[in-house]
């Protein structure tokens, strides 16, 4: 597995692991499933898990303290604050108080049994706080060694700019993929312009870009993508489309849509570092394989001009899910 930095010190695997769906949000929960995909994930050389203290909440980060307990694998961790929600509640709050993010931060270490984050994300942002109040706080819990590095989630390039003038930060994670491409215009030049990375989470467009959602397909319950905009069945029917696109390019090089999709994505920057989540073993396996994958430049613009013609048909998230959002 290649290795690629994000900022200018974190060295990842250039595929991550999104480790969300091992405790909530898309289905019922299987811990020892999730266990064997977890260390089936080091076998196959990635070494970067990414977690929050708000999936389950709080179970990822003790399902993960427990991998590593018994596994003693040489991963780096990441993982966020900032949500706030009740157990089997969506409905949430944004609190980024430097006596919250330090509470937070001290809960997250005890659940996963490390004495230091690797990498620690402000999960969503509160408007109403200055950003320059958060990072201070943030380069407190730093200097004393509970985190080694500083990362922003679904931030605005104003927003970042000002952060990132109190202390650098390494990494931004947004949503970016075929679908989700909102992050060209402003994010992601200003992570380069900066020398920031740049953390891809749901690249595969929550499973549908794999070709096995349509429109009026059924989902497990618990399954939140019943609820999203983007996979309403009027909506399931004209992105269907994208997904015809990415399948005939999968078909012509002898790979998978899923591959496609995350090639893509690699072949955008050696800054990009996607994180694809998955409970089950042949999907992380297929997933991992994409980093052999060599999408050509030509190939590239030929796939990014098949799609530029095909809209993309709802909202990302509910009003509830867009909290924090571009902040």
């Amino acid at each position: 597995m290649q290795h690629r930095m994000l900022g200018t010190d974190l060295s990842v695997s250039a595929i991550g692991l999104g480790c969300m769906g091992m405790s909530e949000f898309y289905g019922p929960r299987d811990d020892a499933e999730s266990l064997a995909v977890l260390r089936r994930s080091v076998d196959l050389g990635l070494d970067f898990l990414d977690t929050a203290d708000t999936y389950g909440p709080h179970h990822n980060e003790e399902l993960i303290g427990r991998f590593l307990a018994d596994s003693r694998a040489d991963v780096k961790i990441a993982t966020k604050f900032g949500i706030v929600r009740k157990p089997g509640e969506y409905t949430r709050t944004i609190d980024n108080s430097a006596d919250y993010m330090r509470r937070a931060c001290e809960g997250s270490l005890k659940r996963l049994g490390v004495d230091q984050i690797d990498l620690y994300y402000v999960h969503r942002i509160n408007r109403e706080r200055p950003i320059e109040e958060t990072m201070e706080a943030l380069a407190a819990l730093k200097r004393e060694g509970k985190i080694g590095h500083i990362g922003l989630c679904e931030v605005s390039a104003e927003t970042l700019r000002r952060a990132h003038a109190v202390h650098p930060v390494t990494a931004v994670q947004t949503e970016y993929s075929l679908w989700t491409r909102d992050v060209e215009a402003e994010i992601l030049p200003t992570c380069r312009e900066l020398g920031i990375g740049f953390v891809a989470y749901s690249p595969l467009g929550r499973g549908f870009l794999t070709g096995r959602f349509q429109a009026g397909s059924q989902f497990e319950e618990g399954d939140f993508r019943a609820t999203l905009p983007r996979f309403a069945p009027e909506n399931a029917a004209t992105n269907g489309a994208l997904v015809d696109v990415v399948r005939g390019i999968a078909a012509e090089k002898g790979c998978t849509p899923a591959q496609v999709a995350l090639a893509w994505l690699l072949a955008k920057g050696d800054d990009i570092v996607p994180i694809p989540g998955t409970r089950q073993i042949k999907y992380l396996e297929e997933n991992a394989a994409a980093a052999s994958i060599e999408l050509g430049e030509a190939e590239r613009i030929a796939l990014e001009q098949a799609l530029s013609g095909l809209p993309v048909s709802g909202e990302r998230y509910t009003a509830e899910g867009m909290k924090g959002v571009n902040a």
